[in-house]
Formats: C-alpha cells, structure tokens, sequence
C-alpha cells in the first residue's frame, strides 16, 4: 500500500508526457486527462482510510532510510488535501471540456493541468522540504503556461509580472535551504523539527523561520498578494478557478506545516507575525471586493479574505482553530472554484464583467443563478452549509487564544464576503433582462454537470461534516502534537 504514495505524482506526469504526443487527439486527450484524474481520486481515498486505519505511512525511495533519503509522508492532513485536490480537478476538466476550446485544447492545456496537480499532489505528500521546494517548482513551471495560455497581450504582460515575483520567491527559498542546512544540517522536515527541539529555536532558527515565512506568504497570498489578482484574471475560466482552489492554499499548507512541525517553538514571534499580517490581509481583501466594480475583481478579493480567515486558525494555534482551518481549506478549495467557474460563465453568457452593466441573468439561467446564491451563502458560512464548521471552530480557536481582533476581523469579512457576492447576485441576476431568450447563449451540459458537482461535493462537506470529522479531527491531532508525525518518520 505505501507504493502507492507515488501515484498522485508520477501518474498525471506520465500521462502529461503521453499526451503531448497526443495533441490533435482532442477526444482521446479529453478521456485519458479525465480517466487519469478520476483513478489518482480513487488511489487518494483509499490512502485516505488507509491512514485513519494504520496511521502515518511513508515511502522510501530507493530504501534509503530517513533522515538521509527522499520519502513521501501520508497523515490526514496531507491526503485530504490530496484527495480534495484532485476531485474539483477532475470536475473542472469536466467544465473545461465543453468551453475551453479547440485551440486551447491543441496548445497543450490538458497536459500542463497535470503538470500542475503533480505539483499540487507532490507539495502535500512530500516529507522533505528541498522536494517541496522541487514539486512547488514543478507547479509554477505549468501554471506560468496556463497563465499565458491565449497569448493575449494582457496575459503576457501578467504572466511576466507572475513569473518575476516566482523567481524571486524561489531564489528566496533557495535562500532560506541554505541556512536551514547549515544550521541543523538536515532538510528532512521530521529531522528538522526533531534538531530544532532538541537545539531549541534560537535567533538564528527564528531569522530562517521568518525568511520561510515571507517565502510561502508570497506563494500564500498571505499579505504579499500584490501579484495576485492580475495574475487570476486573465488566463481561461477552468484555469482560473484551478489556481484560485489550488496555488494558494499549496502555500498556506507549507506554512501551516512549517510552523506546526518544524519551527512551533518561538510562537510570540513567529505566530504573531501570522497573526498581524492575516489581520492586514483580511482589511486589504475587504476593501478590494467592496471596491472591486467587477465580478472578476470581487472574487479574487474574496481568494485573498479565504487566505487571511483560514491562517487566523494558524495564528491563534490551538486545536479548534486548527481543525478549523482544515475544514474550512477544504471547504474554500471547493467553493473558490464553483465561484470561479459561474463568474467565467457570467461573463460568457453576457459578454460583460462589470457588475451595473448584467442583470435579469435569473430569467434565461435559473438553476444556474440558483447555484450562484447557493455558492455565495457556503461562502459566507451560513449553517449548515461547508464554510460554516470551519468558521465556527476558527472562532472559537481565537477566544482561546485571547485573539479578538483577529476574531472581530475574521466575522466581520464574512459579512463583506456576504456583501460583496450578495451585490453580484442582486445586481446581476434580478432586474430587467439584457439578453433576450432568442439571444441567450446556452450553457453547456458539461459546465452545468461540473456546477452540480461541486455544489453537491461542497453541500457534503457542510451537512457531512461529521463524516469528516473522524479524518479532521486526526489531522489537527497531528498538528497539535508533532511528535506523532516525528515518531512515524524516524521511528516507524
């Protein structure tokens, strides 16, 4: 069973290969892409219960035992990721299928998708921070791609503008291995944690925390989002929505990794740095989505409202604020991209983006202008809906914590979160029609099948929260007490 650790990463790169020689196979590259993320779904699950059974498992590559070879990790954490993942991947391919387009479709999109899930996949389950390093490469070298796929003037110049602050955070992280290593000379993360309790976390360990730190936030959005919401706006709607469900929260998982397991000594410096910069993140985001006049601006605010809610939980670092923050990571991945996907369509059935210049949308489109509402209220955490578990445990992390202002912070986007999509749904959805029923352009089935999805998946994850639970619970365990996952590493 541990050998199958390395299927959610070699399977979509071997396909991605096998594909490229497949490029005027538009069908064939449609069904393999499709297959292939629907068998890695399945592998992820059952590795899924096959860690809640077993506990941690690992894989060696090679049989070069830790610290001193590569291995991939599996605890609840990672694999829900995982698992998460590549469910609204594979329901976004199914959107992708019927509105990407011929010639998106002949320029190597499906193969860069899974380019990118490989690194998606390979950042969650890798148990060494230089790999980490090397999967997070893997995931920008395809996403650079999908963000220029078009060739449109606007793309490029973002996409150069994306590319630039990537550089710059990958020389920074190359950095900050370099004196990780020469500090505690190992890049095992168990090693890691295990050096750094042991030596306790000194200034020195606290300065590399703290370059980690600015590091992922970049990657995060955490504060640094600066880059962000050109950079989400231009490439195709099923892309749009892979990055906003994926890219950022591969950077929140490094840092809630990095500051649970690695550097959770130091906490009224590092957690306080979190803490503030979440909070500045939570203004900056409000006021982008109440400032934002269209749909495209308002929904990559709320990317970066979801960013500076769930790492409130890491801040306040109790055990309901961390459970919190994995529900709601869940949560956000899933609707982020159900939001991404109906805003793409907006603009496709009506030609338009600014939010004055749509309305009567319900009137042609009523499932899909009911799907929207249903969406925006998960978004906002109205029970029993998925958002509303993670906001309720994070909440109740920060009274723990003694954290109020980043608790009255943390409801109080939600009221703009509500605000923000409520004025898009009033303003777009209601009114006078601008498009008449014999100028309406249908939606495809395929892109209503993937909105069903994803509303039924994220409906699961609020009223099925119990479900979950049994696998969230374990995770934020782990989190809470590193020496379960040190001890499965070194020990096992």
């Amino acid at each position: 069973m541990n050998n199958l650790l390395v299927v959610p990463l070699i399977i979509p790169i071997i396909t991605a290969v096998i594909l490229v020689f497949l490029r005027e196979q538009i069908v064939l590259q449609r069904i393999i892409s499709i297959i292939t993320m629907i068998f890695i779904s399945i592998i992820s699950f059952l590795l899924l219960n096959f860690v809640q059974t077993d506990g941690i498992i690992r894989l060696d590559f090679s049989g070069w035992l830790p610290p001193f070879g590569i291995l991939f990790v599996a605890d609840s954490f990672s694999i829900l990721l995982v698992l998460t993942a590549n469910i609204l991947t594979t329901i976004c391919l199914l959107y992708a299928f019927s509105t990407i387009g011929e010639r998106h479709e002949k320029m190597f999109f499906y193969p860069f998708v899974l380019f990118l899930i490989a690194g998606v996949n390979g950042s969650f389950l890798t148990g060494d921070i230089f790999n980490l390093f090397v999967c997070f490469e893997v995931m920008l070298l395809a996403s650079y791609v999908l963000v220029a796929l078009g060739g449109k003037k606007r793309q490029l110049r973002e996409s150069l503008k994306y590319v630039l602050i990537n550089v710059v955070a990958s020389w920074l992280f190359l950095i900050a291995l370099a004196f990780l290593y020469g500090t505690v000379k190992t890049l095992n993360m168990a090693h890691i944690a295990q050096r750094v309790a042991e030596a306790g976390q000194d200034p020195l360990l606290t300065t590399v925390a703290i370059l980690f730190l600015i590091v992922f936030s970049l990657k995060a959005g955490l504060l640094l989002f600066f880059w962000l919401p050109g950079s989400y706006s231009v490439p195709p709607t099923v892309v749009q929505a892979l990055f906003a469900a994926l890219l950022t929260k591969v950077g929140m998982y490094a840092l809630i990794r990095t500051f649970t397991l690695m550097f959770p000594l130091n906490q009224d410096v590092t957690h306080t740095i979190i803490g503030v910069m979440a909070g500045i993140t939570l203004i900056a985001g409000c006021m982008g989505a109440l400032s934002g006049r269209d749909i495209y601006t308002i929904a990559t605010y709320n990317v970066i409202i979801g960013v500076g809610f769930i790492l409130i939980g890491l801040a306040a670092g109790t055990e309901a604020a961390l459970t919190g923050a994995i529900y709601y990571l869940i949560h956000d991945m899933l609707a982020k991209a159900l939001l991404f996907l109906l805003v793409g369509m907006m603009f496709y059935v009506s030609g338009e983006s600014v939010v004055k210049k749509m309305s009567g949308l319900i009137q042609n489109y009523p499932l899909f202008g009911w799907i929207y509402f249903f969406v925006m209220l998960a978004l906002a955490g109205i029970p029993p809906l998925s958002g509303f578990m993670g906001k309720v445990l994070i909440g109740q992390g920060a009274i723990e914590a003694g954290s109020y202002v980043l608790l009255a912070l943390g409801f109080a986007s939600s009221i703009i979160v509500l605000y923000s999509l409520l004025r898009i749904f009033l303003a777009s959805f209601f009114g006078e029609s601008t498009i008449s029923y014999e100028d309406r352009k249908p939606i495809p089935k395929a892109a209503y099948l993937s909105f069903i999805l994803l509303a039924i998946t994220i409906a699961y994850v609020g009223v099925g929260a119990e479900t979950l639970a049994v696998y969230v619970k374990d995770a934020a365990e782990t989190l809470m007490n590193p020496s379960i996952y040190i001890d499965a590493i070194l020990k096992g």
